[in-house]
């Protein structure tokens, strides 16, 4: 999750937001606008280049700690050993059995120990043939209780919504076919292991769980009886009488004792095995403890048990090691590319739980990152609708998310085919939900399904996927070109007085989430640079709804300045295009809603209102950039004495005078009656220029050189005596400006231009300044302007490296203007 800092520069923007997950994060704050977004981003720590992952599960986790999974994996290799010792002792002992024995000596054999090798034997099989099942059951019981889960586990976390769902459910019996037609995406044609009926009137008995369970006791049994059997024949030891003469029975004794022996042996180690299985698992509770460390919630322990289930048959049925060698990720990628609902439910929720767990999400992030196929796999996912399937394309959603926040992977995810369909797929407003349908039966249906699937929680996830791949220059162009995509985003913006007054209902703080990330995706497109940026400033503003859904924005989000404060951030940068600043000065109440958070009366704001104040200010100063009908339309609102009060306030000044400056210059003559209001503000002026820092000199010198053009010399002249400030203390501040600038500098780039200006205007209007200026070795440093002009010097504003609203006059020609002033009359 990202965080911003605020800048001492008010024209900086920061592109890492925060995540409104609370309410109070939507009353957040961050830095204002209007700087832009290059080409070239600059990197973060959530955006690193992926790395080479591990090989194996035991250098899959690089922290100090094993990777849980591990302790599954060791179990497993450890039963593998006692079973295939076991196992071997047993394939000795059939082989024994069958050629020593009742091969060369079923003649001579006793009575009673012909029985006896003949039922161990049978026991034998029978133990090796539920040994061999068992597995497979057990492996089946996975998929048994995962089929359940979709279900049962989302019961335990039922709230009061879900039951309201299910009352619906309930109570629209009527309905429930029609829902059922328009909802399902496809016919089954394969039977889910739960659902075949393998007896009739019978279904219990193919329950997995139960079958497993049964083979395990049988097995137990078959064990304990062999144990029983050969302890009895080796402790007795009566294998009969063996007469002189009778070479065929010389060895029967030895070779008896031999077989007892080995098939004790191996049921002793399998009861040895049986026993440190039900150690681990029922008294240590290992497969729990797993479950805990791995973050997994209730539905874990399903996953767990299918993960340790198949580490154990590839180590019994293959290398001992082939269970080693598994991983927990490894293994739920398998399973997500699996045509088995159940077994694509589990891979998706491990590897959601990995993703958004801390302690796993890099190497679980960097793992699937180089593996295209998954990540193909998880786009795909996003289409998919079914409500049997919410749970795997929610995850799907999760894992994409936490995906593309880092630069590297949100570069394979937006250049898969089609990926950008699919992310606007998870895009569903549901205000119109209920709307398209004509009968009010099928609204009613409509309305129903949406309460049973979490459409809100799919747009964030949406918003929130398309927000981080935005963070990149190339995919912006992307999002801008998929055919619906944008009137989608534009859509979620959309709010009103209910929705932001109303704090206590879950789904408003859900709705007002999404709402912010609209706020927050549509904020990044438009801060584009360069051709791709003022392509999708130009579709953008070219969206009906756009400009009056932040209107709307600005009207109600007063508890929510971050909201507001995004919006306002929007509205600067369309601004930069002609029409885009045409279209939301004549959108009602657009400049009105701006002027009365920059103007507001409050005596105590904090940090979040001061930041949407200075927003709004630079808003307003950008809607009224080369606009006259914004500035005319600005002048009729009458707030022209406010924005001369609000020189004198420290928090907005600098704003104020941007806003009273394009006021000055764009506004015609017709307004020239209200504009000389503004020589009221001539001695804040004058002061700030001989006083201020340099940024607040920059926008006074700025509002000076237009502010003098409405003054007669008498005026200008009251203006300074009312300022306390002399000419030529002036004119030496001038001086000394632009000798502390000998060069272009960024944060202040109209500065020299703004001195020159007034210096022109000073000069034209009095000869015996230009005597003043001469004295003060003006022409030296115009000179050294001359020498270093920089185009930088000719833009009001800028996207990027590229200028935007070039001035019509040249630095260099001022200065050359100015010098030519100096030099006349000169002896």
């Amino acid at each position: 999750m990202g965080s911003e800092k605020f800048g001492d520069d008010d024209r900086s923007i920061h592109l890492q937001v925060l995540e409104l997950q609370k309410l109070e994060e939507a009353r957040g704050s961050s830095d204002t606008v209007l700087d832009f977004r290059n080409s070239v981003e600059k990197g973060d720590s959530g955006e690193t280049a992926d790395a080479t992952p591990a090989s194996s599960a035991i250098a899959f986790h690089r922290s100090s700690s094993r990777a849980p999974e591990q302790k599954l994996t060791l179990f497993a290799l450890r039963l593998a050993i006692i079973e295939k010792i076991a196992t071997c002792l047993g394939t000795l002992g059939f082989i024994w059995a069958t050629v020593v024995l009742l091969g060369g000596f079923a003649i001579t054999l006793e009575k009673s120990d012909f029985w006896f090798i003949t039922i161990i034997l049978l026991i034998e099989g029978t133990r090796i043939f539920s040994r061999s099942h068992e597995l497979e059951w057990q492996h089946q019981a996975t998929w048994t209780v995962a089929g359940v889960g979709i279900s049962s586990f989302r019961a335990l976390q039922a709230t009061s919504v879900s039951l309201l769902r299910n009352l619906k459910r309930i109570s629209g019996g009527v309905l429930k076919p029609i829902l059922e037609s328009r909802l399902s995406q496809e016919t089954p044609r394969t039977w889910r292991n739960s659902d075949v009926p393998l007896l009739p009137y019978a279904k219990w008995l193919y329950i997995s769980s139960y079958v497993s369970r049964l083979l395990y006791w049988l097995q137990l049994l078959s064990a304990t009886a062999c144990v029983a059997l050969s302890s009895y024949k080796l402790v007795i030891h009566n294998y009969g009488e063996v007469h002189e003469g009778e070479l065929d029975k010389r060895n029967r004794k030895a070779a008896l004792s031999i077989f007892y022996s080995l098939a004790l042996a191996e049921a002793l180690l399998f009861l040895a095995e049986k026993a440190y299985w039900e150690w681990q698992v029922s008294v240590c509770n290992l497969l729990e403890n797993v479950t805990r460390e791995c973050g997994f919630g209730v539905t874990g322990i399903v996953s767990i048990k299918r993960f340790f289930y198949d580490a154990y048959s590839k180590s019994v049925n293959g290398s001992i090691f082939d269970g080693v060698k598994m991983d927990m990720v490894s293994f739920a990628m398998e399973l997500l590319g699996s045509s088995c609902p159940d077994e694509q439910l589990i891979g998706a929720r491990i590897l959601r739980q990995f993703a958004v767990n801390e302690r796993f999400a890099e190497d679980t992030l960097e793992k699937i990152g180089i593996n295209l196929p998954v990540i193909e796999r998880l786009v795909e996912m996003l289409n998919w609708k079914d409500m049997q399937e919410e749970e795997i394309r929610r995850s799907a959603a999760e894992i994409l998310s936490k995906l593309a926040g880092k630069k590297q992977n949100s570069l394979r995810v937006a250049a898969i085919s089609g990926a950008m369909e699919s992310i606007s797929s998870l895009l569903q407003n549901t205000r119109s939900l209920g709307e398209a349908p004509d009968e009010i039966g099928e609204k009613k249906i409509f309305h129903d399904h949406h309460l049973q699937y979490d459409y809100c929680r799919f747009n964030n996830l949406g918003l929130l996927i398309l927000k981080k791949l935005s963070r990149d220059h190339d995919n912006c162009g992307k999002i801008g070109n998929t055919r619906g995509l944008l009137p989608k985003i534009i859509d979620f913006m959309h709010t009103d007085a209910t929705l932001l007054k109303d704090e206590n209902a879950e789904m408003v703080l859900s709705r007002v989430l999404t709402v912010k990330r609209s706020l927050q995706l549509v904020k990044m497109l438009v801060s584009m640079s360069g051709k791709t940026g003022r392509c999708l400033r130009r579709e953008i503003s070219e969206i009906v709804f756009t400009v009056s859904n932040l209107r709307d924005v600005l009207r109600h989000g007063v508890r929510y300045p971050k909201l507001q404060k995004l919006g306002i951030e929007i509205l600067s940068f369309l601004a930069l295009e002609t029409e885009a600043r045409e279209r939301i000065g004549v959108t009602g109440g657009v400049l009105k809603e701006l002027f009365n958070i920059f103007l507001q009366s409050k005596t105590r704001v904090d940090g979040n209102e001061s930041r949407v104040r200075i927003a709004a200010g630079e808003a307003i100063a950008m809607l009224a950039l080369e606009s006259r009908s914004n500035c005319v339309h600005i002048l009729k609102l009458g707030v022209l004495e406010g924005l001369v009060d609000a020189l004198e306030v420290p928090l907005i000044r600098a704003n104020a005078a941007r806003v009273l400056r394009n006021l000055c210059m764009y506004s015609g003559h017709e307004c020239f009656i209200d504009l000389r209001l503004i020589k009221a503000a001539a001695p804040t002026m004058l002061t700030s220029i001989t006083s201020g820092d340099n940024k607040l000199q920059e926008v006074m010198l700025g509002l000076a050189t237009q502010v003098f053009k409405f003054m007669s010399s008498e005026e200008a002249h009251v203006a300074l005596t009312d300022s306390g400030i002399k000419k030529q203390e002036l004119a030496n501040s001038l001086v000394l400006i632009l000798r502390k600038h000998d060069k272009p500098a960024i944060k202040v780039p109209r500065i020299r231009r703004f001195v020159i200006e007034l210096a022109i205007w000073m000069m034209e209007d009095d000869v015996e300044n230009v005597v003043m200026f001469r004295d003060l070795g003006m022409e030296k440093e115009l000179e050294k302007v001359l020498e270093n002009t920089a185009e930088l010097e000719n833009f009001d504003v800028f996207s990027g490296t590229a200028g935007v609203s070039r001035h019509s006059r040249t630095v260099h020609w001022l200065a050359e203007l100015a010098l030519t002033l100096l030099k006349e009359d000169q002896p």
